[in-house]
């Protein structure tokens, strides 16, 4: 039986993905508990939930641009709707690093008698903040700047603009994580020094999460656009890539100001 949509919103099809996804998350959390407390096949579960929810992100995704791109499903008002839902997804996590930096702010700013009455503690040699971190500020801002052209260019329906362009982007992004990586290696405090190395550790490196999310976020859309699926006025994937990318350059601000410069002299 033939049914005409009479209005703009797309009623998904009934999909797997999420009851999969769900268990997924289960086996991950549950191996994860196991695994630290030492149960043989902990590490087994734990990677068993891993994979299945690395590989319910792909389908998912997989069948949200076939959704877009393909079966013209995402009108003008559902991609309004999927703004929104970006939007609030960015609010969520600009809380969740606010609990980061309530944690650096107030074990810096009252600094107990347990890290010496002094910020940074005894012991700690935090890093040069005009060394490796402002380089990779700089690589950041850069980033943010060739994936404002990225989305210029896509408007304009300059293709091999936005193709170089995105590239040039993705490649930043691999490099600060490398940076970053090497700055891990030659620290001379580890996560288990008290107030300084866990704030520290768990600042940025949920950062440089959000980093290597936001680099495979971003080398998707070169597939796409290398595939041609954006046009001047249906690429919502590329502006929700654009979105994440430009709040983890909004975040390295604060931490690079916060806590290598200021929380670090």
């Amino acid at each position: 039986m033939l049914f005409l949509q009479r209005h703009l919103y797309h009623l998904v099809d009934p999909s797997p993905w999420p009851i999969v996804g769900a268990f997924g998350a289960l086996n991950l959390t549950m191996g994860g508990v196991l695994y630290m407390h030492s149960y043989i096949y902990g590490g087994y579960i734990c990677t068993f939930g891993l994979l299945l929810v690395l590989y319910t992100m792909v389908v998912w995704w997989r069948d949200v641009v076939r959704e877009a791109t393909f079966e013209g499903h995402h009108t003008s008002a559902v991609q309004m709707g999927l703004r929104y839902g970006m939007l609030l997804f960015i609010l969520s996590e600009v809380f969740f690093f606010v609990s980061f930096f309530w944690s650096f702010f107030d074990a810096s700013l009252t600094p107990n008698v347990e890290v010496g009455s002094v910020w940074p503690p005894r012991g700690i040699e935090p890093f040069n903040p005009w060394e490796v971190p402002l380089l990779n500020t700089m690589i950041l801002l850069l980033s943010g700047a060739t994936l404002t052209w990225t989305h210029n260019a896509v408007l304009r329906g300059k293709r091999s603009q936005a193709i170089i362009s995105l590239f040039l982007t993705i490649f930043l992004g691999i490099s600060f994580t490398v940076l970053q990586g090497m700055e891990y290696l030659e620290a001379p405090f580890n996560i288990s020094d008290g107030a300084y190395g866990s704030n520290f550790y768990m600042a940025t490196g949920f950062h440089g999460i959000h980093v290597i999310i936001g680099t495979v976020f971003l080398s998707v859309c070169f597939i796409r656009l290398l595939k041609s699926h954006f046009t001047r006025t249906h690429h919502f994937g590329l502006e929700a890539a654009a979105f994440y990318w430009h709040f983890v350059d909004v975040v390295w601000l604060f931490l690079f100001v916060s806590i290598y410069w200021w929380g670090g002299v």
